[in-house]
């Protein structure tokens, strides 16, 4: 597990990307890094994002069953009630709840822009949250590997992850 610090520094070493370079379909996994989201989104089943040549996005792709992607509406995600009781986000109530409420969450389209954002400086793609105060930026490790760093307003800690890009997506 990384902390904050470290993962920031990683972050920070890594290359900008291009809004046009996200186009597709990516699978995300979190970065440990002390963040009260560790953890929290893979038990609930989330698979990654998708970005449209239009630079909209599906900010929150979740696994519904064997083979189904489902995007869900982050408005209607309490964030401050999601960050405090965060343990419970690890817990297998929590899981079979989600899957519950899923068809109630669900978007009924892209939920978030892509432009350019500079972050520490430097400009790189970002994915701007309609409805919440959340930006996304994104670093490249390689072809087919990012680093995100999630940013809320009012909050200084930060959740990191990599996204893969998922082959024949574009």
């Amino acid at each position: 597990m990384e902390n904050q610090q470290t993962a920031l520094e990683r972050f920070r070493r890594l290359p900008p990307i291009e809004q046009h370079d996200l186009v597709g379909l990516w699978k995300g996994r979190g970065i440990p890094s002390d963040h009260p989201f560790d953890g929290v989104l893979e038990n609930l089943g989330w698979f990654g994002k998708r970005f449209t040549p239009q630079m909209r996005a599906d900010a929150l792709l979740f696994r519904s069953g064997e083979c189904r992607l489902i995007a869900i509406d982050p408005r209607r995600i309490p964030l401050r009630l999601a960050l405090r009781f965060h343990k419970f986000g690890r817990t297998r109530i929590a899981r079979n709840l989600f899957s519950y409420l899923e068809r109630r969450l669900r978007a009924n389209g892209p939920v978030a822009s892509v432009r350019m954002l500079a972050f520490d400086g430097l400009a790189s793609a970002a994915m701007v949250y309609d409805e919440q105060p959340i930006v996304d930026h994104f670093r490249r490790i390689d072809d087919k590997h990012l680093m995100g760093v999630m940013v809320m307003r009012h909050d200084d800690r930060r959740f990191f992850f990599e996204l893969e890009h998922v082959d024949g997506s574009t």
